[in-house]
């Protein structure tokens, strides 16, 4: 059991090192009941929520560097 704990303990260590290396991290605030929009629109269209906001973003993004 205490080896279990161990194991688990030093895979989120190498993940948590592995992900501050290859990501930016950005934390969203929206009002109450944004959270339940997004996640209904995710599902509707098979996505998590994490890429549906990637790629809405990133589609605004790309349309705003085409207009410069």
């Amino acid at each position: 059991m205490v080896n279990e704990k161990r194991k688990t303990k030093t895979s989120s260590a190498v993940k948590n090192r592995y992900n501050e290396k290859a990501y930016d991290r950005i934390n969203l605030v929206v009002h109450k009941g944004g959270k339940d929009r997004i996640k209904a629109a995710a599902e509707k269209t098979g996505e998590s929520v994490n890429s549906l906001i990637n790629r809405v973003v990133f589609e605004e993004v790309a349309r705003i560097e085409g207009k410069n």
